[in-house]
């Protein structure tokens, strides 16, 4: 018990004492805690945005018909997982096959078509004329189910103008704003190319939305683009999205089938059409992100080696400016081991102030870019962890020599040291 208690007791006292050269030597204790911190900064900040990105992104693509997938003539592949992936294109999908296979696909979903028009047309109103870099869609009346996105005002195109090619058009949130500075937008005449186009509807604002950009888009009943923006080689684009209780890989391949049978392609025919998957996009960003984490994360070990470096040299200097001091310890009967686990203490004390510092700053820094993006806040718990876990195994590795070297010292040479 008495043993116990002496440890105890020295124990304490070394914490005690850790504490008091921490404060008086606080510039000193100041960098040294900045440096470890600035690493862990580093790593958990990087990270925590990262977190709120992958977070962001699936929400923004859940809300984009995750429960979908879509028909298209192009197809990114990679030989070998070390290869980049290059875009395949195949036949064009054509107005004729669309309207086939919506009435073919026997499956239980809603069917939208739809096509670019153009990337570069100029939207003009009165005095108005924007940048040519317009995106221009042609869509049915059910895109907006097949894709997700929501409208602020008015409608989207019916039926009927979708098929008959009326002049009429649904402009995203930025392009309104731009155009009528905020008043209402609705049954004002635009002109788009060559066209004007009564507007019966605006999307709601999408922001940093990467996988659509709608905020700057038109979009016209697809009869009127097949009118007066069509080219030789346009291709359509098919969205499927399967109605409730409709498992999503029967629904695939039943559309699949269909397909094929449209293209004429034999049981041995490879298809000419690739079937994406709405969470593949989505697979592809998170995956291409996994590398940002690597580099985040080998940037981060790298300033923490560095830190422990430093660490080790100022807590040797620490030990050569305290030399009396060990002496009149020793004298008084402090064992080696006592000597040791003062320095090492105060070495894990700076480990952790730095660390806990540095925690804190990085979920700041990393919810500051989620709130730029429009992301969750997020507390990234395995990297708290991991941070202070980070921290003592760097205030250890860092007080080990210069506790050693304390220990070692001789209680008389310790005593005439000036």
């Amino acid at each position: 018990m008495k043993k116990t208690s002496f440890i105890s007791s020295a124990f304490l006292e070394n914490i005690i004492i850790s504490f008091k050269s921490l404060s008086s030597n606080k510039l000193r204790s100041s960098l040294t805690i900045l440096i470890i911190a600035i690493g862990i900064m580093a790593l958990v900040g990087i990270l925590t945005a990262i977190d709120a990105i992958e977070s962001s992104l699936t929400n923004q693509f859940g809300s984009m018909g995750a429960n979908s997938f879509s028909i298209e003539n192009w197809a990114r592949k990679s030989l070998n997982k070390h290869s980049k992936r290059e875009t395949e294109l195949f036949k064009r999908i054509s107005y004729k096959d669309v309207l086939q296979f919506k009435d073919d696909y026997k499956t239980a979903s809603i069917v939208s078509a739809s096509v670019k028009a153009s990337g570069s047309a100029t939207v003009k109103y009165e005095s108005y004329k924007s940048n040519p870099n317009i995106p221009v869609i042609g869509a049915d009346e059910n895109y907006l189910l097949t894709n997700g996105h929501e409208l602020s005002l008015g409608r989207f195109i019916s039926k009927n103008e979708a098929y008959t090619g009326q002049h009429v058009v649904v402009i995203g949130s930025e392009l309104a704003n731009q155009i009528f500075d905020e008043k209402n937008p609705l049954q004002k005449e635009i002109i788009i190319g060559k066209g004007k186009y009564k507007i019966i509807g605006v999307l709601k604002e999408e922001g940093s939305n990467m996988s659509s950009g709608t905020d700057k888009m038109c979009f016209l009943p697809i009869q009127n683009v097949r009118q007066y923006f069509s080219n030789p080689n346009m291709s359509y684009r098919i969205k499927i999205s399967p109605a409730k209780g409709v498992e999503m890989d029967y629904a695939i391949s039943e559309a699949e089938g269909t397909f094929r049978r449209i293209r004429n392609l034999t049981p041995r025919d490879a298809s000419n059409f690739e079937l994406i998957k709405s969470d593949n996009i989505i697979k592809m960003l998170l995956e291409n992100i996994q590398y940002v984490t690597i580099a985040a994360t080998f940037i981060g070990f790298i300033t923490l080696l560095g830190a422990t470096i430093s660490l080790m040299n100022i807590m040797l200097v620490s030990v050569k400016e305290r030399t009396k001091e060990i002496g009149i310890r020793k004298a008084l009967g402090a064992k080696n081991y006592v000597i040791r686990q003062q320095f090492l203490i105060e070495s894990i004390l700076i480990g952790e102030l730095g660390g806990i510092l540095g925690v804190i700053l990085g979920i700041a820094i990393g919810n500051i870019v989620a709130l730029l993006i429009d992301g969750p806040f997020v507390i990234p718990w395995v990297w708290l962890i991991g941070g202070v876990i980070l921290c003592l195994i760097v205030g250890l590795i860092s007080g080990v020599m210069p506790a050693i070297k304390a220990s070692k010292l001789d209680p008389i040479d310790a005593l005439r040291y000036e």
